[in-house]
This record gives C-alpha cells, structure tokens and sequence, in this order.
C-alpha cells in the first residue's frame, strides 16, 4: 500500500498537469509518467500473495453475513467475488489509464500533433474520475476491510492525501537528481522547485486536516461500532507511533516548509522528502500492523517489514530505471515546453519587403537552487 499510493499519486500529478495546462510541471511530467505505469504489471504482481492468502488476511471471508449485520450491509462488495472483481476494476483501470498516458506522450515526442494533446487530455478527463473511484476502493478493499465493522467516509480521501503527499516528496527528490546530471536542466528552475515545494506544504496541510476531521467526527460521535478502531491504536506502543505522527507527519514538514526560501535549498529538502516518506509508510503501518499486533509494534518482526521494503522498492527501482533510460527524460514536443524552459515568442516588427517571423525570447534568467546559473 505504500508503494502503491506512490504510484497512484505520481498519476494524479501527470494527469493534473494536462486538466490544468500547466507550464511547470513539463520537467516532471515524464518521469511522473513512468512511475504511474509501475501500477501495472509490478503493482498487480506484488498483488498476487495478497490475493491468493486473501482468505486467511481477511477474516470476514470466512464468516456469514445472514450471523453478521455488518457484513450484510456491506454486501455485495465485501464477498470474496466482490473482492476479486474490485482487483480486476481498479488494476485494469490504472492500467488503462497510465498506459494511454504514456503512449500518447510518447507519440507526442515523434510530431508534435496537436491530436496527443488532445488524447493526453480526453484521458485525463476520464481518468481523474476513475482514479477517484477506484483508489477508494482499493484503500476500503486493501486496507479498511481488514476490520470490516468499522467505516469512514474520508477514508478514500486519507489515502489520497498520504499518495499525492509522497509523490511529491519523491517528484522532488527524483527532479533534483535528474536537473544535477543535465538531463531535464533545461526545464528546472527555481519557480519549478518552488511549486513543488509548495504544493508539498499544501497537502502536508489537506493531509493533517483530513487525519483530525476523521479522528475528531468519529470521537465526537463516540460510537461503539466506530470508535472501537481508534481505542484499539491506543493501546501498547500504538500511543507512542500515535503521537510521532501527530508531530513527524504534520509539525515537523510543517514548520520546515513555512519559510519560502527553504523549498529551494537541496540539503535541507532532500532530507524532509525523505522524512515525508518515512513518516508516510508509518501511517499506513498504524493503518494495517495493529490488526495483526494489537498490543503494540512487534520488534521481532521488523526485519521482515524491511526485507518486505527493499525488495519491492528493488524491483520497482530496477523497472523505473529501465523506462528513464529507454525515453527522452522529459516530453520533447509538449506545448508548454518553451514556457517551461523560460523562452517567449516575440512578434518582430513587419519589414517593408513583408518578411517577418516571431522569436523566442529569453523571459530572464531564472536563478537556480543553491545557486548556478541555468
């Protein structure tokens, strides 16, 4: 789940930059791209244990709804054909969905037709509805149905919040890496670290607003059926993991991202990014492991977490790689390429022999993070 919001929320990124027209986010957008089409086939396969032991992780499969009235309102979906059939929808729409994405931007590379823009948009339009859709229900199938009693209405809304917020910590991280080794210079300058960094303090806000409205609605309700989730991670050192991401997850990137001039300076955000990530796998831990260890974190197990971690991010860093190195590093023919690089066209005064044309301009040199020129 936390590589997956990784990958769901670098598609949220990609299909904002073409429902928004956007200039800035060019430099981003291909490497964006490639992380969005890590959902399928390597988010699909890591999926595969899952669904198989899917009998064993999710105990409501084994009970019956006629004995259970929380099941019976939940049904048809939470039956094991409802489970299934909810995998097949949501890994065959993100497939759809970041396969178009890319082969359209990829096309757009060759001529420069205004037909891929157009595509790039018909697909985003669509697809921002079936994003919603289906990360909701991934998250309520995944995730939430661990504990089928209980239910949210924000919960759809908390896992999109945690997956755009980590995207752009990694968005960030990634462009810096790139930009230092020539291949998107051309299109980062500080303006671009500056939204990215910006709107990582929005969501660090969206993030923690949402966190509280759930906590505080379901607390103010004080409703057995609800608040026996929050009761159960406030036992052992759930406490303890409660209040580092009271602090870690919203003060710390918080206090670090108010100062403007902050969001340009690599050694200081590289380290926060990370933090984000950090503190975003933390989250979904207090999500899933108090269902399995509900007396508090099992130390004992911690090696299988991390094991768990690196091979999955091994695998997907391996794929990533292979797709950055096979394609041009950012889209060559996107029409906002010239804006994103700093250069406008000049209408030239008309010649008396009719002979005119206009001219990219300069707007100024932009300064770069930590200094440099661009």
């Amino acid at each position: 789940m936390f590589y997956l919001s990784l990958v769901l929320g670098a598609a949220f990124l990609v299909m904002m930059h073409h429902l928004f027209d956007a200039s800035w986010s060019v430099g981003i957008r291909r490497f964006c791209e490639h992380l969005a089409c890590l959902a399928f086939p390597w988010m699909a396969l890591f999926f595969v244990p899952i669904a198989l032991l899917a009998p064993k992780i999710y105990r409501w499969m084994s009970l019956d709804p006629a004995h259970d009235h929380d099941l019976a309102a939940k049904w048809p979906l939470f039956t094991k054909p409802g489970f299934y059939l909810a995998a097949v929808v949501c890994f065959g729409a993100w497939a759809l969905l970041t396969s178009r994405l890319r082969y359209w931007s990829l096309k757009q590379d060759e001529d420069g037709s205004a037909r891929c823009t157009h595509k790039l948009r018909f697909h985003s339009c669509w697809g921002i509805w079936a994003f919603g859709l289906t990360l909701t229900l991934g998250a309520i199938m995944w995730m939430k149905a661990l504990q089928h009693q209980w239910f949210s209405t924000m919960y759809g809304v908390y896992y999109f919040a945690g997956a755009v917020w980590v995207a752009l910590a990694a968005a960030y991280v990634i462009a810096m890496v790139l930009d230092r080794q020539g291949l998107i210079r051309d299109t980062m300058g500080a303006e671009q670290y500056y939204f990215l960094g910006s709107l990582l303090f929005a969501f660090t806000v969206f993030s923690a607003y949402i966190h509280f409205s759930q906590y505080f609605v379901i607390w103010n309700a004080n409703m057995p059926e609800e608040t026996f989730w929050y009761v159960l991670r406030e036992k052992g050192s759930w406490w303890t993991i409660g209040l580092i991401l009271i602090f870690g997850h919203f003060l710390v990137p918080f206090l670090a991202l108010l100062r403007i001039d902050r969001k340009l300076v690599f050694r200081f955000m590289v380290p926060l990014c990370v933090w984000i990530g950090l503190m975003q796998y933390i989250d979904l831990s207090f999500n899933i492991t108090p269902v399995l260890h509900p007396n508090g974190v099992a130390l004992q197990w911690i090696w299988l977490d991390a094991g768990c971690l690196a091979l999955i991010g091994g695998v997907l860093a391996k794929a990533f790689l292979r797709d950055l190195n096979r394609y041009p590093p950012y889209p060559l023919k996107d029409p906002r390429l010239a804006e994103a690089m700093g250069l406008y066209p000049e209408v030239m005064n008309q010649t008396p022999e009719g002979e005119s044309g206009p001219a990219l301009k300069p707007s100024g040199a932009q300064p770069h993070p930590e200094g440099g020129g661009r």
